[in-house]
């Protein structure tokens, strides 16, 4: 029996205003409150709503034995959904309720805290934690880090952090020779690793309305037949993508909800497969092996690397800039202060900085709200120096002057 492990990302960040060098020590309204509501309802209406209801279709059909999902929602976006959209959340909070959901942590934030500060991203690890308690009762066992970013190091944190497995990039990279669709472990710490198949992953995610494909159409027939023709021998197949894909990313008229539904189906129908959560995964398979991962890898682009968020000198200025102000923010009790530094931290600030303009190009102009990668860089910086004037006024004195 093959087992189907499909994990979705869901976030959304608080996106920045239009925030010019006059407004520096004027205006502490850093976010486009209007376009991120209005942003928000419009996935909603078309990407969350309509999925929920038909993973729920789905799981009343099969039950959560042959039918189960995981998700990874970030703080801020259930924050904007407690804000903006709270049928949002409770449609969530039904869907968990069936028990065909694992929810799995992240950074509050969606940060890169891991590649700057073990303090701050346990930090946030935490925060998330308390958050899914929270709202729907959920004590995730498994992790994974925004945009997927793996490397030793943070599975040795990972680990210590209690959790059992994590999510990871299948990598050419990582893996060379070996197939994505087993369960493998950390060579560097104690917690399993369940890695993407990113070629069917993003069959599904990128090429699935794009007519230039050679495969398109891709029908639910088509996707089922190259999951089955996989070697017997290969016992998992992790499908991981954003939650937007149904519905934002391929719209609905693309086919993509009646495409998902008859594929689950079709698997279920064939008794070759069921659906599980990472959960599962480990409770019925053993690790087929153990690997090392000494740089970090990501999700993001052909390169699967951090190029999409560090790859030029406007990300790496800003990103050390933000960091640069770490400690004296941890002894700010200030709510606001605190609430604007997890919400400049979230990963898509300096993804809208990005200059690649190659195969990816287009990716990067999801939900991007600048018209270039400069705008973006210096709305971020023209924040940014706002901010830290107020951690300076804030901050204990002996913090700021330590140096």
């Amino acid at each position: 029996m093959r087992r189907i492990c499909l994990y979705f990302q869901v976030h959304q960040p608080f996106r920045l205003r239009v925030y010019r060098f006059f407004d520096i020590g004027v205006s502490h309204d850093y976010y486009h409150d209007l376009n991120n509501r209005a942003l928000l309802e419009r996935i909603a209406r078309k990407s969350y709503l309509p999925m929920n209801a038909l993973l729920q279709r789905l799981v009343e059909k099969w039950g959560p034995e042959r039918f189960s999902v995981s998700f990874a929602i970030s703080g801020v976006a259930l924050e904007q959904m407690e804000w903006y959209a709270p049928q949002v959340l409770e449609s969530f909070q039904a869907l968990y309720a069936t028990g065909a959901v694992e929810l799995v942590a992240e950074t509050y934030a969606h940060s890169l805290a891991c590649l700057k500060s073990r303090r701050e991203f346990e930090r946030q690890v935490r925060l998330h934690l308390q958050k899914l308690k929270k709202l729907f009762d959920a004590e995730p066992r498994t992790f994974r880090n925004t945009e997927l970013v793996f490397y030793d190091e943070v599975a040795q944190w990972v680990s210590q952090l209690g959790f059992s497995a994590m999510l990871a990039e299948g990598a050419d990279t990582l893996l060379g020779w070996r197939s994505p669709n087993f369960l493998y472990e950390s060579a560097a710490a104690s917690i399993r690793l369940l890695l993407r198949n990113y070629k069917l992953s993003d069959d599904i995610a990128f090429r699935f309305s794009n007519r230039d494909w050679p495969e398109w159409p891709l029908t639910a027939e088509k996707f089922a037949r190259w999951i089955q023709d996989l070697p017997a021998d290969q016992p998992l197949v992790n499908l991981f993508m954003d939650y937007e894909t149904f519905g934002e990313h391929q719209w609905a008229e693309s086919g993509i909800f009646a495409f998902f539904e008859a594929w689950v189906n079709r698997m279920l129908e064939s008794g070759e497969a069921v659906f599980v959560t990472p959960r599962a995964v480990l409770q019925a398979l053993e690790p087929q092996a153990a690997l090392s991962v000494p740089a970090p890898l990501s999700w993001a682009d052909s390169e699967r690397d951090l190029t999409a968020w560090l790859g030029n000198e406007l990300q790496t200025d800003a990103f050390e800039s933000l960091y640069a102000l770490e400690e004296a923010v941890s002894g700010i009790q200030d709510p606001a202060i605190q609430r604007d530094w997890l919400r400049l931290q979230t990963s898509d600030h300096f993804y809208y900085m990005c200059t690649k303009f190659f195969s990816d190009g287009d990716v990067h102009k999801y939900f991007n709200p600048f018209s270039s990668p400069y705008e973006a860089y210096v709305t971020y910086m023209n924040v940014l120096s706002d901010f830290t004037q107020r951690v300076k006024e804030a901050a204990p004195r002996r913090v700021m002057t330590s140096d």
